[in-house]
């Protein structure tokens, strides 16, 4: 069973999307973030009811260590979205120590484990807002450039995918 953990902030879209899709592809997904962002309940007995068809697994926690180990595939998204900048300080306290780091990907004890993101990502301090936050002491990068740069990044070949997946539903739709 692929084993899928999502790191960060795991009640928002990217990892409920995650959840629902796990719980119908048969993997062993773990939302891992702190406590205090934890998943809608609703939403994760919706995933794990789903789950019951498949033999998937949905964990949630906030062990890194436990959850990491044995990983496939490791998941993050941007810390706060768009409209959600005031909220950068509590957020890079809350997800720090969720950060996607090489020291996370060696954890996994897999050597072949992939990272996926659904960009854009803070990996720098190359952007605007990175440089911004730095100078008032706030590393706002979910994942750091040596492992967003490495070769268990497929972030771009995901977007390709994720591309030609829209175009196929545009033209499936248009007629």
């Amino acid at each position: 069973k692929v084993k899928l953990v999502f790191c960060g902030d795991i009640r928002n879209n990217m990892s409920y999307a995650l959840m629902y899709g796990a719980a119908k592809t048969g993997m062993h997904m773990v939302a891992l973030g702190p406590k205090e962002l934890a998943p809608d309940p609703k939403v994760l007995a919706a995933a794990r009811e789903a789950a019951k068809q498949t033999g998937a697994t949905i964990e949630v926690t906030d062990n890194v260590v436990g959850a990491v180990k044995g990983a496939d595939v490791i998941y993050t998204d941007v810390w706060a979205s768009m409209g959600e900048e005031d909220q950068i300080p509590a957020r890079v306290k809350l997800l720090t120590p969720f950060k996607v780091t090489m020291d996370m990907l060696q954890m996994t004890g897999n050597p072949d484990v992939k990272f996926l993101h659904c960009l854009p990502a803070f990996h720098d301090f190359e952007t605007k807002l990175a440089k911004e936050q730095k100078a008032l002491g706030y590393d706002i990068r979910e994942v750091t450039d040596e492992v967003f740069r490495s070769r268990h990044s497929v972030v771009f070949d995901e977007a390709e995918n994720r591309m030609h997946t829209i175009k196929a539903i545009m033209v499936t739709t248009i007629g």
